[in-house]
């Protein structure tokens, strides 16, 4: 038996952008392409499939030969995929990150034979079950009991094998009482716990999740982080699309960071987030000329919002109790006495967790009319790992607010360590604490 459970060769997909292509070359070949693959999961012998670059009209050929950089005309190709090269052991827990459009959810779907590629060459080995996004693989007129047989069957299972697990899929889900209702009626959480539950628990031997953590609360998120780590220790492959790095950290000794439809790097998992994390900083400086502003705006304008590691290297990623740094550039209209400028941080529901305020620390400035920077330090952020939305404001002390953008941006906390020990907080972030409080703790008496 092959230790490779998936081998991808020089694997491409373009698209036409601004344009249709004609039905035969890729309409009709994704759906009979979608078909083939569907009654071909439940075989267990290695399944290859090639793709060839077709042949290219003349009246193409001039746009095909400027593709080597993406799109140059509306009527042209572009690559949402070029030259992947990957080999996923057996048994390897796989992050694949990047950027939105980086090419992640279209690599899944051509791994689940979803969409077929344009060129390139993959060979699996066992069984595939695929979790991407909610909508995809039940059949939305069956009921949720009809849909686990269904995807069982789909995958080679006996209906005898498939009762064995379903008691099991219906518990995990915690969707029993609805489980004889058709899955169109089911809530979107309903629908992902239900279809989480059939990847996981079903007899396959690679797993393919793209971004399940976007959906449900942070309960469920965690039961499925933990139901992953669980398949993994089996045995089976697992391949994890996220933008969630602490999910990534936690579950994936591997990563693939993929840029504009290639990869870019390929490595432990730590070290593919670092390289992604670096790759970040330009999107922590906010120009806030574009954003939404409230405020009369009589003596100032907010300019732009800027966040910052300890390092001073623009980030949207921290790590917990260490250093969040933000700077506010912003404009005096005319000579102001008084000034003070604040930022506030919110969690999840928009409710406020944090409020940094100038005044508060004793900063009562008097600024001519001009371009000026505050820079504000939390030296220890304590809020759990997870994301968080920033906005930022300026006043004169004690008035109310001259000008505001509330939603500026937004960062990502990681787990990191407090009192020295390493931090595991997001799997106790589950019950609408986002502030961690220290507190110290010591045994007085036993009997």
């Amino acid at each position: 038996m092959s230790d490779i459970a998936i081998r991808i060769e020089n694997l491409g997909k373009r698209y036409r952008y601004g344009g249709v292509a004609p039905l035969s070359a890729n309409f009709r070949a994704d759906l009979t392409e979608w078909a083939r693959g569907l009654f071909a999961r439940g075989d267990h012998r290695p399944k290859t499939i090639d793709h060839r670059l077709p042949a290219t009209p003349s009246s193409e050929k001039s746009s095909v030969s400027s593709l080597k950089s993406g799109v140059s005309r509306d009527d042209e190709w572009f690559w949402a995929l070029r030259d992947i090269n990957l080999e996923i052991r057996r048994g390897e827990v796989v992050g694949i990150i990047g950027r939105n459009g980086a090419g992640k959810s279209t690599l899944l779907k051509i791994l689940s034979r979803i969409t077929p590629p344009t060129t390139g060459k993959i060979t699996y080995h066992g069984r595939i079950a695929s979790l991407l996004e909610v909508g995809t693989g039940f059949h939305r007129e069956l009921t949720g009991r009809e849909n686990i047989y269904l995807n069982g069957s789909i995958l080679g299972m006996k209906r005898a094998e498939i009762a064995k697990k379903f008691d099991e899929i219906v518990a995990f889900a915690e969707v029993e009482k609805f489980i004889d209702t058709p899955v169109k009626f089911y809530s979107s959480g309903m629908y992902v716990r239900l279809a989480f539950a059939v990847a996981a628990h079903l007899d396959t031997d690679i797993m393919l999740v793209d971004e399940v953590l976007a959906v449900g609360d942070m309960s469920f998120q965690q039961k499925c982080l933990g139901k992953m780590g669980q398949v993994a220790s089996t045995g089976r492959t697992v391949l994890f699309v996220s933008h969630n790095m602490n999910a990534v950290a936690q579950l994936c000794g591997r990563a693939i960071l993929l840029e504009a439809g290639r990869t870019k790097h390929d490595d432990t998992a730590s070290s593919v987030i670092s390289t992604y994390l670096e790759s970040t900083g330009a999107e922590a400086r906010v120009d806030l000329n574009n954003c939404q502003h409230s405020g009369a705006q009589g003596f100032a304008r907010l300019r732009q919002l800027e966040l910052l590691d300890k390092d001073r290297k623009p980030t949207t990623f921290f790590i917990m109790n260490e250093p969040f740094v933000a700077r506010i550039t912003f404009e005096c209209l005319k000579r102001t006495t008084n000034v003070e400028v604040g930022v506030k941080i919110f969690g999840r529901n928009r409710q406020r967790i944090h409020l940094l305020t100038s005044s508060w620390e004793g900063l009562h400035a008097d600024l001519d009319a001009g371009t000026h920077v505050f820079e504000v330090v939390m030296p220890h952020i304590l809020v759990f790992p997870g994301t968080y939305l920033v906005g930022t404001w300026i006043t004169r002390e004690m008035e109310s607010v001259d000008d505001e953008v509330l939603e500026a941006t937004t960062f990502t906390v990681l787990k990191g360590n407090v009192t020295g020990h390493p931090t595991w907080m997001e799997r106790y972030n589950i019950g609408g604490t986002e502030v961690y409080a220290p507190s110290q703790w010591r045994i007085i008496g036993s009997d």
